[in-house]
C-alpha cells in the first residue's frame, strides 16, 4: 500500500462572513467521543470500495485506486453532509424536520451508498457467491492500511469534524460559540464543554469531551473502587466481578456442615466465628446422621455429655463435617452405645402376641395328618384354650357387673 500523501483529502473548512467589526472566530470544540467514532468507520468503508471496485480486474490493483477512491469518498461524504439537511425538508415537506439523534448512523449510511456506487459487473455478480471471503479481503486491507500508515486517524478525525458541524445544525455536538478576539476564544476554550480531556485512571487511554466526564467516569474500567462487599480492598472495576467470587473475605459461602444439615451462608471471614458460636448444633448434626434412631431428647443429652468428655478445643479444631465425625467416634467409643428410650408396655404386648402366635403355629403343626380337622377350631388344645378364654370372659363380666351394682 502506498503510503499517504499530504494535503489530498482535507476540506478547508466554510468560514463565518464577515460582520461588522471585523471577522468572528469561532471555537472548533466537537465531541470527541462521536468524532472518534466516524473517524474509526473511514477505513472499513473506503477497503470495501476498494475491493469492489478492482474485483474481476485485470489492470487495477489496490494499490492503484486506493488514492483516488479515498479522494472520492471525501468529496463524496461532505457533499452528502452539506445536502443532508436541506434533503430532508424536501422528503419531509418542509417544517421542523425531524434529524436522526446520531449523526454517526447518518455518516454510516453515506459510507454504506458510497461504497455501493464503487461495485463494478464483476462483484455486483459474485458478491453472493464470496461473501465469505470479501469479509476476509476487506479486513486484511484494513490491517494494511493501519500498519503502513494509510489516512491515519488524526486525518480522519479532521474529515470527521467537518461532517459532524455540517450535520448536527442543533449544535448538539459541537461547540457553535462566535467570538471577537482572540483572547476571549482561547479563554471560552479552557471551559468548553466540548474541550477534549483525557481519563486520569492508570491504564486507561480514552479520550472524551468534558461534558461527558462524569458519564465516562461512572463507566471506566480502570477506575479504583472500594469492593462492593465492603471488605477492605480497593479493586479495580473491571476486576470487581471476578474479585466478589474468588478472592474478596466477604463473599458468601456455605458453611463448612452443610454435608449434614447446616444450611448458613455467611461472609468467608466470619467463617471461623460461624463454627464457634454454632458448635452445639454441628455435632447434633453429625449424631442425628449416626443415631437416627435415637429421640432428639437423648441425641441433645449426648451432646451436653461430648462436650464435658472433651478436652478444652477438641471439638472447636474439627474445622469440617469429616473432621469432626471422626473425633466425635472417638469420644463416644469412652462414653458407649447411646441410650435409645423405648414403650415398655408396648414391648410387653408385642412378645405376648408373637408368643401366643407361636403356641399356635406349635399346635397346628402337631396335629394328626390323617384326622386333619376342617377347622382349626376343632383342634382339642384350640377347642381347651378358646373354652377357657370364655369362660374368664364369663366370670369377668360376672365380676363386673356385681362390682356396678355394689
Amino acid at each position: 500500500m502506498d503510503p499517504p500523501t499530504d494535503g489530498i483529502e482535507l476540506k478547508p473548512e466554510k468560514l463565518e462572513k464577515e460582520k461588522e467589526g471585523g471577522p468572528l472566530l469561532h471555537c472548533d470544540f466537537c465531541d470527541a467521543d462521536v468524532v472518534d467514532k466516524i473517524a474509526q468507520s473511514f477505513l472499513p468503508g473506503l477497503a470495501s470500495a476498494c475491493i469492489d471496485n478492482t474485483t474481476g480486474g485485470l489492470f487495477k490493483t489496490l494499490a492503484t485506486v486506493a488514492v483516488d477512491i479515498r479522494s472520492e469518498m471525501i468529496d463524496y461524504l461532505i457533499q452528502r453532509s452539506e445536502n443532508f439537511v436541506a434533503e430532508s425538508v424536501v422528503l419531509e415537506g418542509g417544517g421542523d424536520v425531524a434529524v436522526s439523534a446520531d449523526p454517526y448512523d447518518i455518516i454510516s449510511d453515506f459510507v454504506d451508498d458510497f461504497v455501493h456506487s464503487k461495485r463494478n459487473f464483476f462483484s455486483r455478480v459474485s458478491g453472493w457467491l464470496l461473501s465469505e471471503k470479501r469479509e476476509d479481503w476487506i479486513d486484511d486491507l484494513v490491517q494494511e492500511m493501519e500498519i503502513n500508515g494509510f489516512w491515519l486517524l488524526n486525518r480522519r478525525s479532521t474529515v470527521a469534524q467537518t461532517l459532524l458541524k455540517n450535520l448536527d445544525f442543533r449544535n448538539t455536538y459541537h461547540c457553535n460559540m462566535n467570538f471577537k478576539s482572540s483572547e476571549d476564544l482561547e479563554k471560552h476554550k479552557l471551559n468548553c464543554d466540548f474541550r477534549t480531556l483525557s481519563c486520569g485512571n492508570e491504564g486507561c487511554d480514552s479520550s472524551f469531551s468534558a461534558a461527558q466526564m462524569d458519564h465516562h467516569d461512572s463507566t471506566c474500567p480502570f477506575k479504583m473502587l472500594p469492593c462492593e462487599q465492603k471488605c477492605s480492598d480497593i479493586i479495580m472495576r473491571r476486576e470487581m466481578d471476578r474479585h466478589c467470587i474468588t478472592t474478596c473475605l466477604m463473599k458468601l459461602v456455605k458453611c463448612p456442615f452443610h454435608s449434614v444439615g447446616c444450611q448458613s451462608t455467611v461472609p468467608q471471614r466470619t467463617i471461623e466465628q460461624h463454627r464457634s458460636d454454632n458448635l452445639p448444633s454441628h455435632v447434633l448434626y453429625i449424631l442425628q446422621v449416626s443415631h437416627k434412631e435415637a429421640s432428639p431428647e437423648a441425641l441433645k443429652q449426648r451432646v451436653q455429655e461430648l462436650e464435658k468428655l472433651a478436652s478444652p478445643g477438641r471439638l472447636a479444631s474439627a474445622r469440617d463435617a469429616r473432621s469432626l465425625t471422626y473425633v466425635l467416634k472417638d469420644l463416644e467409643a469412652k462414653l458407649g452405645p447411646i441410650k435409645v428410650k423405648t414403650n415398655k408396655g408396648s414391648d410387653e404386648e408385642v412378645k405376648d402376641l408373637i408368643d401366643l402366635q407361636e403356641e399356635k403355629t406349635d399346635t397346628v403343626v402337631k396335629m394328626n395328618v390323617g384326622a386333619k380337622p376342617e377347622r382349626l377350631d376343632e383342634v382339642p388344645a384350640v377347642k381347651e384354650a378358646t373354652a377357657n378364654s370364655h369362660s374368664e370372659g364369663s366370670d369377668h363380666g360376672k365380676r363386673g357387673s356385681q362390682k356396678n351394682e355394689d
